[in-house]
């Protein structure tokens, strides 16, 4: 039996409190890059670029935030 029983969404999050935050980003990130989110939250729409971009900048974005929570510790 194969993934994707969970209506094609495979982004299980480990800190499940953290989901608002992560749409926040995805919602300043994409105005940050002159990206439009359709109000009704459908992505289906946009291009793959449009929604890797935001993929990959979230990620980065996250990336440094970590880095300097590490950074914070190790001081």
């Amino acid at each position: 039996m194969g993934q994707g029983g969970n209506n094609g969404n495979s982004n299980n999050l480990v800190v499940k409190q953290a989901s608002g935050a992560l749409e926040q980003l995805k919602y300043e990130v994409a105005q940050e890059l002159g990206i439009a989110i359709p109000q009704d939250g459908y992505q289906g729409n946009m291009t793959s670029y449009e929604n890797g971009s935001i993929g990959g900048f979230i990620t980065k974005r996250l990336v440094t935030i970590a880095e300097q929570q590490l950074a914070g510790q190790f001081r």
